[in-house]
């Protein structure tokens, strides 16, 4: 027999600390705190990340958690907000000397820190406060309607560009971002310029990269074989050193402890930012976390197949409520989310759907999926064809929504499955057009986008790109492990 949801939560919840209590009031207004938070956004904002792409990335990650979490906080009766850990790379400034060690020679340094707080003021002073950023300015924003005799602001948006008079940067010292993007595109090479300077150093660097490489291939092998893994995935797009470090930690925990490691039997395991099983029932082995945490988790996993295996039933009586559409998580999608976040929002939505009689076929939205989202208030249709829906919208209009645009979306997701077939099709034939080792491409390209580029690279058959791994993203770059970083959009 499948457990019961509220006995899995409580037994689940008990992995998290510092469980927040339901929010009771809001004191600081959503454009105080984009007010507040501005040093914050100019000291993270993934645009000065441009020539760093992991760095780029985690920050994007992190605001968008951070964006759903502020919003949360927001939303009037919503449920007291899960903790939340956030890793930010704050760039330096002229008035903020790191202590040594603790930063990067780029000119950056990380900062994580965990969101437990009840409501948006202690929300932002803890963040810039971990971030070692000044408050000072906090004591002259309005703290709420009491003292405004305004009725309280609706919630923005938080994660938004942000545009100050020129005055600003010329008084503070700090950098343009608008005048750094026009230079970087004043300044952008052609792809064979690029290409042809940097070739040379490419084919080095991924000839030391080999050996690691082999150890990687290696040591993944022996633990999928030796512990019955399905895969071994990471969560970031580290280079190779660091997932071979990873690979070798939990090697050595099967050196010293191999029955722990019994418990992972069947699993795919994904290095992440934090241990725990993901929405998608991967076991996630956070990389700062020590051996005696990760036995700790792999001694839980019973609680944690049962958490799934309700999910697995919620999934079913949702589909059988909402005409046969499929609730799904697409880790690509956006950052990753905990089973135990993921069953509170299927449980939620379950309920949501049971307090009204829905009146839809058994198979009219047969083939369409769902994805649920905390930080949307209102349902949409994603470009790719898939439903996203708040878990507490109102059955009524969800039903009306869904039959509106099932038309829509069955027309968008078959789109897309033509595009996902001729992206893999166009990327084959560049390979072997152009002869190269390999051909890959960051989440954040669209199909389209990719097949464009991949037609115009073969149009052009550049002969300084045979031999070479090429990585299709948003910048120019040459890894650390030999790949060459173009933009999907390059000029020639």
């Amino acid at each position: 027999m499948v457990m019961s949801l509220n006995f899995l939560l409580r037994c689940t919840i008990r992995l998290t600390k510092n469980y927040v209590a339901p929010v009771q009031q809001r004191a600081l207004s959503g454009a105080d705190a984009v007010n507040a938070l501005r040093p914050f956004y100019f000291a993270v904002h993934p645009d000065f990340f441009a020539q760093y792409p992991k760095e780029r990335e985690v920050n994007e990650d992190s605001l968008k958690r951070l964006n759903g979490y502020l919003e949360h906080l927001q939303k009037p009766g919503s449920p007291s907000a899960q903790p939340v850990n956030l890793t930010f790379y704050v760039r330096e400034t002229k008035d903020h000397v790191t202590d040594a060690g603790s930063g990067l020679s780029s000119g950056f340094r990380t900062v994580s820190f965990t969101l437990h707080t009840k409501d948006v003021l202690s929300t932002v002073t803890n963040i810039l406060k971990s971030c070692s950023l000044p408050v000072e300015h906090m004591s002259r924003l309005k703290t709420g309607p009491e003292k405004s005799g305004r009725t309280p602001e609706p919630a923005v948006p938080f994660y938004r560009p942000i545009k100050w008079d020129k005055s600003y940067y010329a008084f503070t010292g700090f950098r343009d971002p608008e005048e750094d993007l026009q230079q970087a595109t004043r300044g952008e090479p052609t792809l064979s310029s690029w290409v042809r300077d940097n070739e040379a150093e490419a084919t080095e660097r991924y000839n030391t990269s080999l050996p690691r490489r082999e150890d990687l291939s290696r040591l993944k092998k022996e633990l999928c074989h030796d512990f019955d893994l399905a895969d071994i995935r990471w969560q970031r797009s580290w280079g190779l050193a660091h997932r071979c470090s990873q690979l070798q930690s939990l090697s050595r925990l099967a050196q010293q402890n191999p029955e722990a490691l019994i418990h992972l039997q069947g699993h795919t395991v994904v290095f992440a930012d934090q241990s725990g099983m993901n929405a998608s029932g991967h076991v996630m082995l956070g990389t700062m976390d020590v051996h005696h945490q990760w036995t700790k988790l792999f001694q839980q996993l019973s609680v944690y197949r049962s958490l799934q295996q309700q999910t697995d039933w919620l999934k079913e009586r949702i589909s059988l409520l909402l005409g046969g559409v499929q609730v799904k998580h697409l880790e690509r999608f956006g950052p990753v989310q905990p089973i135990i976040e993921h069953c509170s929002n299927l449980s939620m939505f379950h309920k949501t759907l049971m307090t009204h009689q829905l009146y839809l076929h058994p198979r009219s939205l047969q083939g369409l999926s769902v994805l649920l989202d905390n930080s949307h208030s209102h349902p949409s249709l994603h470009d790719m064809g898939h439903f996203i829906m708040p878990p507490s919208f109102s059955p009524p209009k969800l039903q009306l929504f869904l039959q509106r645009h099932a038309q829509e979306a069955r027309r968008r997701t078959q789109r897309q499955s033509l595009l996902q077939a001729e992206e893999e099709a166009v990327m084959k034939l560049c390979v072997q057009g152009l002869s190269l080792k390999s051909l890959s491409k960051d989440p954040s390209i669209a199909s389209g986008d990719m097949i464009l580029c991949c037609r115009r690279l073969t149009e052009q058959q550049l002969p300084q790109m045979q031999g070479l791994h090429i990585s299709v993203s948003r910048f120019y770059s040459v890894m650390q492990d030999g790949e060459l970083c173009i933009p999907w959009d390059w000029k020639m």
